[in-house]
């Protein structure tokens, strides 16, 4: 029997609340991040559930250049993890800062809407928003449009994928929409395919005890996928892995997927590499499966991981290879 829509709410509340803690004591572990430089909120257009959406930029020290030195630069577009029910934008600061100095490019970090007040596609839509902001406002910002990569953990992850693929139908129906273009995909344990069901994913997992509890992963697909039966689980925009070569060939000829040894996603993951590698889909993909880790390792709380900070290291001078030819 589904639960009610009100209690899932309540759910989803006390956990954000648990996990806004968690996540504030990884900020505040040891080396201390940089904040974000500054905010903005801007209106939605592409759902049809109208509302705000919070974008945290952080900037190299350069920015804003002078008045008289006409600088741009390259932007990551970060998607923050938490089963699309819960997190902030300001999960994912330590990445932010690694990309702002190794990358050489601004971040911008969304706040997206999360389910299940808005389920799924409101995600994927507001991703497209912020893609269309930062195009159409692109020269006030300071940001190259030619130059706009996409990052994301986990349900984050799965946005890297499904929010291009969502923006390319748009500039479909609306073919004079002003344009970006995305060099790059960054991706870390990425959920690609709901048509697979948890009691499959867990049966791949190689440590069961280094799970999420199905408490979240229950709550998260109830969550997002609300109404029960009314979501395509092979949607293109929920489920990146089973779409269409021909669609995936508009992602972006580059892209980085880091995935973690004992998590039920990893199985799904490592399939989806090979599609997009293969002779019909034609992308590079640089792929690393972290060992000995389970699922989003990287936001534990605890000194300063020499681990996470090299691999994130690893990818963002790749990203500033792509974005500047180096």
């Amino acid at each position: 029997m589904p639960r009610p829509r009100w209690f899932l709410q309540a759910e989803a509340n006390f956990f954000r609340a648990l996990m806004n803690t968690g996540m504030c004591l990884h900020r505040l572990s040891p080396p201390i991040p940089p904040e974000h430089d500054f905010t903005k909120n801007i209106p939605t257009t592409v759902s049809p559930t109208k509302g705000e959406i919070g974008l945290y930029f952080y900037t190299p020290p350069s920015y804003p250049p002078p008045p008289d030195l006409s600088r741009i630069y390259p932007a990551v577009v970060n998607f923050h993890g938490g089963g699309f029910t819960l997190g902030h934008a300001t999960d994912d600061v330590r990445w932010a800062a690694s990309v702002v100095s190794h990358a050489e490019a601004i971040v911008v970090s969304v706040d997206y809407r999360l389910a299940p007040e808005h389920p799924f596609p409101t995600a994927i839509e507001d991703g497209v928003d912020v893609l269309l902001y930062l195009s159409a406002h692109a020269e006030e910002l300071h940001i190259d449009p030619l130059r706009v990569g996409v990052s994301g953990f986990s349900a984050g992850g799965n946005m890297a994928f499904t929010v291009p693929l969502r923006l390319y139908e748009e500039y479909r129906r609306k073919p004079t929409l002003p344009r970006l273009a995305i060099v790059a995909i960054a991706t870390w344990y990425p959920s690609t395919d709901f048509t697979a069901t948890r009691a499959h994913r867990r049966s791949t997992s190689l440590r069961p005890d280094k799970e999420l509890p199905k408490l979240f992963t229950n709550m998260f697909d109830a969550s997002y996928l609300y109404p029960p039966k009314s979501v395509q689980l092979d949607s293109p925009y929920l489920s990146p892995g089973v779409a269409s070569e021909e669609l995936l060939r508009e992602l972006p000829p580059i892209i980085y997927m880091y995935t973690c040894e004992w998590d039920e996603l990893l199985q799904e993951a490592e399939g989806f590499r090979v599609k997009l590698e293969g002779e019909g889909v034609g992308k590079r993909v640089f792929y690393k499966k972290v060992g000995g880790v389970g699922h989003a390792w990287d936001k534990t709380v605890g000194p300063g991981d020499a681990r996470r900070e090299a691999l994130y290291r690893e990818v963002c001078e790749g990203l500033k290879h792509v974005f500047y030819k180096d």
